[in-house]
């Protein structure tokens, strides 16, 4: 639950933030009227975000049980391509947004194109949508509950936090919470990527190919049924979410966890630092 949590929330707090920004700006330029448009736009994102991951869950139970090991795989590294991308574009553009969306809107806003207005509410909206239904996918198939209640708790907060920080002038910085949370989703990324490869490999087992020592266990932790430390247990299921944490694992799935972790995380780390040292985040 804490994984569909972090993800939901960073991803609502995206959108919620740059809705605010505009919603902030239409005032600000005494455009009130104009603000109905951007509601439109989000409202018209969320039933398309909501319809396509309906789409893609009713996809995924029609399917015959031996390709649902290929589906869950496929879906986590597409996860995990586009968690990436989001992450190192945040790092590079997060700290400009609001001066690029606010020079946006004088463009729209100035040519006075209602359409432009409806569909700048629509992509900021489905864009953190679309990836927040991609990142949830796997998560929905092994757990639709927690993945329900994780993605409920991270949307009501965000939009909480978002409320408090433009409305009730709370000062937080963002390129700080930004720079944690990415950390925190490049380990979840990582355990994504780790638990992809490993559905893969249950789906070439079942299709007949052989992937040789790849497929062997690179090592099997002694725990007993029923202890919470297990995948199935309380204390296993959230690191197994949030780090892709496991008690045994193939070869191929310990490489590409760690390949990835090992280009990532420092990647990441240096991007954001060489940000500090110029100018603050603008949001």
């Amino acid at each position: 639950m804490l994984g569909q949590y972090l993800i939901t929330f960073r991803e609502a707090l995206e959108a919620a933030l740059v809705i605010a920004i505009i919603l902030s700006y239409l005032v600000r330029s005494r455009k009130k009227s104009l603000i109905r448009y951007i509601w439109y736009g989000l409202f018209l994102a969320m039933v398309a975000s909501f319809s396509l991951g309906a789409f893609i869950w009713f996809s995924y139970r029609g399917l015959p049980e031996m390709y649902e090991p290929l589906f869950e795989g496929i879906a986590k590294f597409v996860a995990v391509a586009v968690l990436s991308t989001m992450i190192y574009w945040m790092a590079i553009r997060g700290k400009h947004i609001k001066q690029e969306m606010e020079e946006r809107l004088e463009t729209i806003t100035s040519r006075g194109t209602i359409i432009g207005l409806v569909s700048l509410g629509f992509v900021v909206v489905f864009r953190e949508g679309l990836e927040t239904v991609l990142f949830l996918t796997p998560l929905l198939v092994e757990d639709s509950i927690a993945t329900g209640i994780g993605m409920s708790a991270g949307i009501i907060t965000a939009i909480l936090l978002a409320y408090a920080i433009f409305v009730v002038g709370i000062k937080i910085n963002l390129q700080k919470f930004f720079y944690f949370t990415s950390i925190m989703l490049i380990l979840l990324a990582g355990g994504l990527a780790g638990s992809g490869v490993h559905e893969l490999l249950e789906y070439s087992e079942k299709a007949g190919f052989a992937a040789g020592w790849l497929a062997t266990p690179a090592y099997a932790l002694n725990i007993p049924v029923g202890s919470p430390f297990r995948d199935e247990g309380i204390i296993g299921s959230i690191l197994a979410v949030l780090f892709g944490y496991t008690i045994s694992a193939e070869w191929a799935r310990v490489i590409v966890h760690v390949a990835y972790l090992a280009i990532a995380l420092p990647l990441v780390i240096w991007i954001y630092r060489e940000q500090s040292k110029q100018t603050p985040a603008a949001l």
